[in-house]
């Protein structure tokens, strides 16, 4: 098989959850445990980082791979979903693994992936450590896909745990409530292992605590250390912070490449597990961390967050998907100047959506599309659902048909957004 047959075969014979949603998704680690054994644990021959949440994981993962590169380290980074090419989600100091590592993998494991029937996760996470094992890393970042405590990744015995924060997302298969979800997320803190929570929430502070408590961990909340005093974006498209800590100014002029204004709370996080690395030997020096942080998204890859992908008029994606990235979506395009304002929109058909209807701007011309995926909510049926909030606009049943037509409507001074779903930013990119 070459490249592109080992592609369809992996998309057409594994369960991805990305494509079909909860039939996809296996709530145990039989297999993950059944594949580690088979490649003989290559987890266990390189130290990580574990990241889990329900925003930010993969700015918080990204951001963290970089100032670890700029120190010097050779670094794996596994993150998921991949936007335009599989081989996104495996990468060492921000090269994708190669086509030909992914072909012989699939090739060589074939049979035992056809006797085992792994999910597309589950086989691309046996894939990342095989990797990374063989290409002797210092270090892997690791991104959590859904939940924490039975996600395919949760084999690992990290350095630092890390959870970014706690929203409503995949309530189907994590709980209702955010004490369930953190209780979920929780599921990644290991015995003696220190974690890292980036926002502290009255609902979810006593779970982390009670679960850290009785693993005998060591517990940090990023945003009792470290406050974001201001942030202002350069006409070189990187934000500059000012970051105190313990009421102390302490990173002054700190720039990122990373432009949305959630990132104001993610580098809270990051900054705290780059302390606790420091702590534990690692050689992090300041010139790292300022050169890792202004070259984030340059060094590792990272696509899709508040993308600017045209000027005149100013195109824009984001892959906010749930409510609590998309307010922060809204958020940012309020504090962006233009003269009239195009969404570009398209969700799955298993999201709750009405919270997010309820916030989305009501003065805008939208383009309801759908991606091209089989979970995609059809363009008709979110089109009528988005009306009952005033939200009026034309349906195309192509991302692209969708994006073409803004075009033809803005002028020059205009914003056409697009989002509302990472697969729709995919089709757009």
């Amino acid at each position: 098989m070459n490249y592109k047959e080992t592609l369809e075969w992996l998309f057409s014979q594994l369960p991805m959850y990305q494509r079909i949603g909860q039939a996809a998704y296996k709530a145990d680690l039989t297999n993950t445990i059944e594949l580690d054994s088979y490649f003989n644990h290559p987890h266990t021959q390189f130290k990580s980082i574990h990241v889990a949440g329900t925003n930010g994981k993969g700015s918080v993962s990204h951001m963290l791979a970089s100032v670890l590169q700029a120190s010097g380290y050779k670094v794996g980074l596994y993150t998921s979903p991949h936007l335009k090419d599989f081989r996104e989600r495996i990468k060492i100091n921000g090269v994708m693994i190669p086509e030909s590592f992914v072909t012989e993998f699939v090739t060589h494991h074939k049979q035992k992936f056809e006797e085992l029937k792994p999910s597309f996760f589950e086989m691309s996470v046996a894939m990342a450590f095989d990797y990374f094992e063989k290409s002797n890393i210092d270090l892997a970042v690791v991104e959590v896909g859904m939940g924490g405590r039975l996600d395919s990744t949760n084999i690992i015995q990290p350095e630092v745990s890390v959870i970014t924060n706690i929203g409503f997302d995949h309530t189907q298969f994590l709980g209702k409530t955010l004490r369930e979800i953190a209780g979920e997320k929780a599921g990644i803190i290991k015995t003696g292992i220190p974690v890292v929570i980036g926002e502290t929430h009255a609902e979810t502070e006593p779970v982390f605590r009670k679960v850290a408590t009785d693993k005998y961990s060591r517990i940090e909340f990023a945003d009792q250390y470290y406050k974001t005093e201001y942030s202002m974006q350069t006409v070189n498209f990187k934000q500059v912070f000012n970051i105190s800590k313990n009421g102390k100014n302490f990173y002054t002029d700190l720039k990122v490449d990373l432009l949305g204004l959630y990132q104001r709370k993610n580098i809270l996080t990051v900054l705290r597990t780059i302390d606790l690395f420091i702590e534990k030997g690692f050689n992090i020096d300041l010139q790292s961390i300022y050169s890792g942080m202004e070259n984030a998204a340059y060094s590792t890859g990272l696509m899709g967050r508040w993308q600017v992908i045209n000027q005149n008029p100013l195109i824009v994606c984001d892959t906010g998907h749930n409510f609590e990235g998309i307010s922060y979506v809204v958020e940012q395009i309020k504090n962006t100047p233009y003269k009239k304002l195009h969404i570009v929109f398209g969700v799955v058909e298993d999201k709750s959506i009405d919270k997010i209807l309820e916030i989305l701007p009501e003065d805008a011309t939208y383009y309801f599309t759908q991606a091209s995926i089989p979970r995609a909510l059809n363009h008709e049926i979110l089109k009528q659902k988005a009306e009952k909030y005033k939200l009026f606009g034309n349906s195309y049943p192509l991302v692209k048909l969708a994006i073409e037509n803004a075009k033809i409507n803005a002028g020059a001074n205009d914003l056409i957004f697009i989002g509302g779903s990472t697969f729709v930013v995919a089709d757009a990119l």
